[in-house]
């Protein structure tokens, strides 16, 4: 791990003179690397070798009056910058978290709370097409803020003015945005109830939901929204989880599709210190209805994946097979698909 300190900036303009500042805390730069390959059963693969590197700039300190100061810039796999987050800790007043979006804010951080040895069931492989899962505000420029925790239990509410807009520079705005998204705003809780037992220690609950604003008043309704709740529970080397999510679309044109729905299941297990292994299982339905309540059929996509992951220091060995019934909402000849991905990952 590289830690890089800044210790101050010197300039000659006419005459010489240096200026520093005190340092606010350390800036570390961790990443890492995965290659991946991938054989899809049924469909043309074509070269099957994957490469993806990203890396993170991480700053943390103290103020004077005790908060703290949080400042992550990650550069996943992609040639440019690509989002940033502050957090700034009140001590026992809760924190507050500026999120340029791409970092899993409000119901976007429950969107597959499922346990796994590696991916989400639905995210190895191939594009399923699942819907009803949630995002929220999580992938526009958003503010957070975190409640202090009580009795386990940790409220977060989470705001972006203007959905859609992402990487929005100091002392500018995002302008007009494509689509008729206005503000959203998010709210989630999870609680850690042991109920006066060591034996419900491991047991996790949450609940999130989001409502977004729209302009359009016209072709769709004037706000969108989407929940999910859902529990894990932790005994031993085992971890099981059950999660229902929603999604409302907003449309309520004439046989428009407007209401999806999500059901999720994961279980993993710990073979050693190691080793693990999961299987999950997510299925996508849409269950909408039009302007005029008549129901729209639709195929259900069902997704299955086992997995396995073996960890040897900074290095990662994963494999997972992933199965896939109506893909993409589809009946047609090809829709039903799966894959294996073998990979192996390296952290600096």
């Amino acid at each position: 791990m590289n830690k890089l300190t800044k210790v101050g900036c010197s300039a000659l303009c006419g005459s010489l003179a240096a200026i520093s500042a005190a340092n606010a805390g350390d800036l570390t730069v961790t990443g890492g690397a995965d290659m991946t390959w991938v054989s899809k059963s049924g469909q043309v693969t074509g070269n099957p070798i994957g490469i993806g590197s990203n890396f993170s700039l991480k700053g943390d300190g103290e103020l004077d009056n005790g908060w703290t100061v949080g400042l992550t810039i990650a550069h996943t796999n992609g040639g440019a910058y690509s989002s940033a987050v502050i957090d700034l800790g009140l001590g026992g007043l809760g924190s507050i978290n500026f999120n340029s979006g791409d970092s899993g804010n409000g119901v976007q951080a429950y969107d597959d709370m499922m346990p796994t040895a590696w991916e989400e069931a639905h995210g190895a492989g191939l594009a399923t097409g699942v819907r009803g899962l949630t995002s929220g505000v999580g992938p526009s420029m958003n503010v957070q803020y975190t409640f202090p925790t009580l009795a386990g239990s940790t409220l977060k509410v989470a705001y972006a003015p203007r959905m859609g807009v992402t990487d929005t520079a100091d002392k500018a705005t995002s302008g007009v945005t494509s689509g008729d998204d206005a503000e959203g705003y998010d709210i989630t809780l999870n609680m850690n109830p042991t109920f006066g037992t060591e034996l419900l220690s491991g047991l996790n609950i949450f609940v999130a939901g989001h409502e977004g604003k729209q302009y359009d008043n016209g072709a769709q309704d004037d706000h969108t929204a989407q929940a999910t709740i859902g529990l894990t529970f932790d005994i031993g080397p085992i971890s099981i989880g059950q999660q229902f999510s929603g999604e409302y679309t907003g449309v309520e044109t004439a046989a428009a599709t407007n209401v999806y729905k999500a059901t999720l299941f994961g279980i993993a297990f710990n073979v050693s210190d190691d080793l693990s292994i999961s299987y999950g299982t997510v299925e996508s339905e849409k269950k909408g209805a039009s302007s005029s309540s008549v129901g729209v059929a639709a195929p259900l996509i069902k997704v299955s994946s086992v997995q396995a992951a073996y960890t040897m220091g900074g290095a990662s060995m994963r494999v997972a097979h992933v199965d896939v019934e109506n893909k993409l909402f589809s009946s047609a000849a090809g829709a039903d698909q799966d894959a294996m991905i073998l990979s192996l990952g390296l952290a600096f």
